[in-house]
């Protein structure tokens, strides 16, 4: 019966286009359009042998258009819509289910290391960050290709993300945080319609090394000398439990937020204004420690660099007498495909 319902809704806002939508138990629109920005391990080994440009294309081209002509979300209740949660399935939708502080990617909260990919292609001794840029004409929707250059998921532009793998692909790819982020520090889950799925934080990270000698230097920092200024951002983990600084719990209860160690610290700026990003003028970096170690986001699923810092080099955590940053460890910058 709920599928039926479900198909009822569905003809009714494709038949109607200029009259209003009417709300269903349970409405997924995704059931119909089956492409997501997570893709499933059955999923992906079907789409091995398709170029991350073609999943890209097949995106925008496999919905009849004329289906996102009108807002589907405007009489779906938050517990309906997440009743029977399923990602976005395009740019549009992902535009549509923001204006209703709803979610575009997956749902679960992360542990506070990240999930490496079992494949981390290198060259030579150095693991490679994958230069690709897989970006749409329009400019609103990015694949995320695999460690074999095979598309993985795609995240959109005015999405509501809260994975680290999804949150810092979409920094990656817009240079900026999803909607769902709030750049303040104090917002609370009452104040704000994204509720448990607010992130907080979008604030210069100076990385100065003389104030903060346990910290790392990263990439042509500002607050080493350097020219390129790096902003962080909060990744809501599931707890932290490597610094007794911090309570080991969740980031976001629906009540209040506890903030963690866990940061997303980027930069990015065309220096040279030769329209490319080239190492040195654009990185993403993970911390969970609180600034003593990072990894940095090699622009693939599970594409996470060596870790490098303070805990890395066996110095004690945050300490500003006995500390030991291991330096930087170079990558690779060349395509996948």
């Amino acid at each position: 019966m709920r599928s039926f319902k479900k198909f009822c809704c569905l003809c009714a806002v494709i038949v109607t286009l200029s009259g209003s939508f009417t709300a269903c138990d349970n409405f997924d629109i995704s059931k119909f359009f089956p492409l997501s920005s997570g893709s499933s391990s059955a999923e992906n080994s079907s789409q091995e042998n398709s170029s991350p440009e073609d999943n890209s294309s097949e995106d925008s081209s496999s919905v009849d258009d004329t289906f996102w002509d009108t807002d589907p979300y405007v009489s779906v209740s938050k517990a309906d819509f997440y009743a029977d949660y399923t990602p976005a399935v395009n740019a549009k939708d992902a535009y549509y289910r923001s204006q209703h502080g709803f979610m575009s990617g997956e749902l679960q909260t992360p542990d506070q290391a990240p999930t490496l990919a079992e494949y981390q292609p290198k060259n030579g001794a150095l693991l490679i960050r994958n230069s690709e840029t897989l970006l749409s004409e329009d400019g609103k929707t990015y694949t995320v290709v695999d460690g074999y250059g095979n598309a993985a998921f795609n995240v959109y532009k005015d999405g509501a993300y809260i994975t680290l793998e999804e949150v810092a692909a979409y920094v990656y790819a817009f240079g900026t945080y999803p909607i769902n982020h709030s750049p303040s520090k104090r917002t609370t889950p009452a104040e704000s319609v994204w509720g448990e799925y607010l992130r907080l934080n979008h604030t210069v990270f100076s990385g100065n090394t003389s104030k903060y000698p346990y910290e790392p230097e990263l990439p042509n920092i500002t607050g080493c000398g350097g020219s390129l200024t790096y902003h962080e951002m909060d990744i809501g983990t599931t707890g932290t439990d490597c610094d007794p600084s911090y309570a080991i719990v969740p980031y976001n209860n629906g009540q209040r937020i506890t903030r963690g160690a866990a940061r997303l610290v980027y930069g990015k700026k065309d220096l040279n204004g030769n329209g490319v990003f080239e190492i040195g003028e654009f990185h993403v970096f993970y911390t969970y420690n609180h600034y003593n170690d990072f990894q940095e986001y090699l622009n693939y699923k599970g594409g996470w660099g060596e870790k490098f810092g303070n805990i890395t080099g066996g110095g004690t955590l945050s300490s500003k007498w006995d500390y030991n940053p291991t330096a930087y460890v170079a990558v690779a910058y060349q395509p996948l495909s």
